[in-house]
């Protein structure tokens, strides 16, 4: 199970594209703290043999453990290379004991059972400020609120604008129409300073070939695409939870 909630933590934090983190082995600390000696040192194995199972570098933080029980904290790495404790994966022999928990085991006596608690993200307020540091508040396209910005270049095209949003927002994907009464370079320029991933433009070419003209955030372009491959690849993009641009290939 340690392995298991390990992995996921890890798999998680990588998905969100940390790959700059370090891990603690927090041990018994010194003063009152509850359970047995002989249970804090098996739970301490169990924790340093999942580590190393894992083939992952870690330090032991002597008498860094919580009064209830030895833990395994795994801490990210910001764009100044300071360490923030986020995930942390915590043994607790208080509370079984408190609420007498046991279970029976296959010799058919009750045994306590260990407890493991899970703070995948910590806070949840300083994972997020973390991200947003690292990612340069570009959020990939999944984590994005707006991952689509249609703008139409003139009134007459605010139907196709229109049309073109409702399909990509059948498709779950979070898009907003700018119909405000503005020259176009300024709509474009304010979706760019609001981080939004893909800005499509649609003016009379567009509408007639079914195309839109392409944006990215970092201000690339990539000119008459066809909207169902802009559908599909942006579709695929949020799915696979991808930390690159689906249209790389394309983009000048």
């Amino acid at each position: 199970e340690l392995g298991r909630v390990l992995g996921f933590s890890l798999e998680m934090l990588r998905a969100f594209g940390f790959d700059k983190f370090h891990i603690y082995l927090s041990t018994r600390p010194k003063g009152k703290c509850v359970g047995e000696p002989e249970r804090w040192e098996a739970a301490q194995a169990a924790l340093r043999a999942v580590v190393t199972r894992e083939n992952l570098a870690f330090d032991v933080d002597e008498g860094g453990g919580a009064f209830y029980g030895p833990k395994i904290d795994i801490k990210i790495k910001d764009a100044l290379e300071r360490e923030w404790q986020c995930s942390t994966i915590q043994f607790d022999f208080n509370l079984p004991e408190r609420f007498d928990m046991v279970y029976v085991a296959e010799d058919g006596k009750h045994h306590r059972p260990y407890m493991i608690h899970r703070a995948l993200l910590g806070s949840l307020e300083r994972f997020f400020a973390v991200l947003l540091e690292n990612c340069g508040g570009e959020y990939p396209v999944w984590l994005a609120p707006v991952q689509v910005k249609v703008v139409p270049i003139k009134d007459v095209h605010l139907s196709y604008a229109r049309q073109r949003a409702a399909e990509l927002q059948e498709r779950l994907l979070r898009v907003e129409v700018d119909e405000t009464n503005r020259p176009m370079g300024a709509k474009v320029r304010e979706a760019k300073l609001a981080k939004i991933p893909y800005t499509i433009v649609v003016g009379d070419k567009e509408v007639e070939a079914n195309t839109v003209s392409l944006r990215l955030r970092d201000g690339r372009q990539a000119h008459a695409v066809p909207f169902d491959e802009f559908q599909a690849r942006i579709c695929r993009e949020r799915d696979t939870r991808a930390l690159s641009s689906a249209f790389s290939d394309l983009a000048k």
